[in-house]
């Protein structure tokens, strides 16, 4: 099987190269799914599908991507989902701890503080973040019973980005965290949907 979760994930340099993210995020995944075609292929794909305006989404909610990377990954799904043997797993803010220390939503926010930084975290975007450890062994027990289709796969916990810097906060005061609550009303950078958290029913069914 593939287990892709590969992409040019970051929303600002997907702005400022949408060429490269279309090759990396559509092109790139859409050619492994052909080369899968007979094997059992598994797609990370994004909360961001979603314009963030109503929240607690389900798989079969209508899509309206805002920006470009969300726009890669919604093209991406619906090529992929036309082979019934593959699976789509949408998925939120994810922490942990990657290979560079630099690409958990947690290790961001403590490289800020260890800088002596201050974080800048919204308020009125809601999330639904989840720990890498737990999506790696839930994306296993989709594998173990061959489970195709969409799944959302995120935490349980509806949070404001500023919420759950907090809580990291809280875990880190030996850093003295500094954090500056902003909107994404006064964001001028690429798109900010409001609420993009994820229903998760259909997978914790399994």
């Amino acid at each position: 099987l593939i287990i892709h979760c590969a992409a040019l994930s970051r929303t600002g340099q997907c702005e400022l190269d949408p060429e490269r993210a279309w090759a990396l995020n559509l092109s790139a995944s859409t050619h492994l799914a052909e080369l899968a075609h007979e094997i059992p292929f598994y797609f990370f794909s994004t909360d961001l599908v979603f314009d963030g305006k109503k929240g607690a989404y389900r798989e079969e909610d209508p899509k309206n991507p805002q920006g470009v990377y969300a726009e890669t990954k919604w093209a991406a799904e619906q090529e992929i989902v036309q082979n019934s043997g593959h699976t789509i797993i949408r998925t939120t803010l994810t922490g942990g701890t990657s290979p560079r220390g630099n690409r958990g939503f947690d290790e961001e926010l403590i490289a800020t503080w260890r800088k002596g930084k201050t974080a800048r975290l919204f308020i009125d975007e809601f999330r639904t973040p989840i720990m890498a450890d737990v999506t790696a062994r839930a994306t296993w027990e989709l594998v173990q019973k061959k489970a195709t289709g969409t799944y959302h796969l995120a935490g349980n916990e509806r949070l404001t980005r500023r919420d759950a810097g907090q809580l990291l906060a809280d875990l880190y005061a030996h850093l003295e965290p500094k954090i500056e609550p902003i909107s994404i009303e006064d964001f001028t950078g690429s798109p900010r949907p409001g609420d993009t958290s994820l229903n998760c029913d259909k997978i914790q069914s399994l």
